[in-house]
């Protein structure tokens, strides 16, 4: 695998340049590990190509310097360098990205770990995954999922639960040709948790009702209530936010430490209106473009939704209010104002806030606000604040300005709460079919 010449358009600072540190430092630590990495590539290739071969070489070199940590971090750096360097069409391909793709890897310390193993070829063969569906029942299991897709459900979740089934199978070969129920209870017993319990009731459950329309003499395994109510005591109740909770949540979010970034507060604050006010899942606010904001009719559309379903949701005027003020903070901060441009933006490349990082960030402003404790996943989520997305006032914020919800009244349909979750709130909004 060789690569062209190192042209004006692919070098090191031209990548570092793009990344947009915030820190001098940062970039001039980011600068010393490629220009090492491309001096090290010429110096063990005559012609100057990057291999699997070379990657190797390098890392093991790299060992002689660094703690492994360390050496799986700056191999990262490294992969997404070959990667921006692959997309400017100055390499042919990147070898980290071929070896994740041939072995099943998402990330890069699999592969750094197995090549730096002394027989990397066994180490990567032993990263690579179970083929999906491979078990004596595999093909039973991927003809249902496949039908199911076809009928235009989703069915991820029914499909990860065979999935996982389909590779305890796999790993358990003795088990072959014995009967279902006798399978999910061997996969029970792997685990102790009530909720693997669960996992594996379900799957046994949808399984034997897909093996009794093929055989008839396939006994179906029936519902155990015991089995859900074990594994329902472990689920967090929804927390009902108060008002004063609201207040102080919204507060906290106004007042998040955050230096480099002064846009941020802004944006945590916009974010907990919506998920208030609107009722709108953190994944749904991350995904939320400019455009989809219309001031003049004080709705904001939310698209491919839960369910395959979009929705326009109703905002009050003080909502409206605030997210025009948002909307004139962040134009002022220099984001783009084009219609499909993310409406939370911060100044990394991309743009748009992952549903990872807002969470987590949403996360710390609930324990700033001492809703929720430091450790664990305990205590109040975001995502409890859409049970009250039903309120007609929201409490006051600190300039006495009223952060409105969507109110039942103004004539659109009402959504309820799911019946089986008690204590949740109603969402007002229009669903578009």
């Amino acid at each position: 695998m060789k690569t062209t010449s190192m042209s004006k358009g692919s070098t090191p600072e031209n990548y570092v340049r793009e990344l947009r540190l915030r820190s001098p430092v940062s970039s001039q630590v980011y600068l010393s590990i490629l220009n090492g990495f491309q001096r090290f590539v010429a110096e063990q290739a005559e012609d100057k190509s990057v291999s699997q071969t070379t990657i190797r070489q390098w890392l093991k070199d790299r060992t002689l310097a660094w703690p492994f940590h360390i050496v799986t971090d700056r191999a990262r750096l490294v992969d997404r360098f070959l990667d921006w360097r692959v997309n400017n069409r100055a390499l042919t391909s990147n070898p980290f990205a071929d070896l994740r793709a041939e072995y099943g890897q998402r990330t890069t310390t699999p592969v750094v770990r197995a090549l730096l193993n002394p027989d990397p070829e066994a180490a990567l063969e032993a990263l690579r995954p179970l083929p999906r569906f491979g078990s004596f029942l595999g093909p039973v299991m991927c003809e249902h999922v496949g039908l199911m897709h076809a009928m235009g459900y989703r069915y991820n979740t029914q499909a990860e639960r065979l999935l996982r089934l389909d590779r305890f199978l796999q790993s358990r070969p003795d088990l072959s040709g014995h009967p279902l129920t006798e399978l999910i209870r061997e996969w029970t017993n792997t685990r102790s948790t009530p909720q693997h319990a669960l996992d594996c009731h379900q799957a046994g459950r949808l399984l034997s009702s897909v093996l009794s329309r093929i055989d008839p003499t396939v006994e179906r395994i029936p519902s155990d209530k015991r089995i859900w109510r074990l594994a329902k005591e472990r689920y967090r109740q929804p927390y009902i936010f108060s008002e004063q909770d609201v207040l102080g949540l919204l507060e906290t979010a106004l007042s998040f430490p955050s230096p480099q970034s002064p846009l941020r507060p802004k944006t945590l604050h916009m974010m907990l209106v919506l998920a208030y006010c609107a009722g709108l899942r953190i994944g749904e606010v991350v995904r939320l473009n400019v455009g989809d904001f219309n001031s003049d009719d004080r709705v904001i559309e939310v698209h491919g939704t839960k369910f395959f379903k979009s929705r326009r949701l109703p905002l009050s005027d003080s909502a409206v209010a605030a997210l025009q003020s948002y909307l004139t903070a962040r134009k002022g901060a220099g984001a783009s104002t084009s219609p499909d441009a993310a409406l939370f933006w911060h100044q990394h490349a991309g743009g748009r806030y992952s549903r990872d990082r807002a969470g987590k960030l949403l996360v710390r402003v609930l324990r700033r606000a001492k809703l929720k404790p430091d450790p664990g996943r305990v205590g109040p989520r975001v995502h409890d604040l859409r049970h009250r997305a039903d309120s007609p006032i929201m409490p006051t914020s600190r300039t006495g300005a009223l952060v409105g919800g969507a109110r039942g009244e103004l004539g659109f349909g009402i959504i309820r709460g799911s019946p089986g979750r008690p204590g949740v709130g109603r969402r007002a909004g229009i669903v578009l079919v």
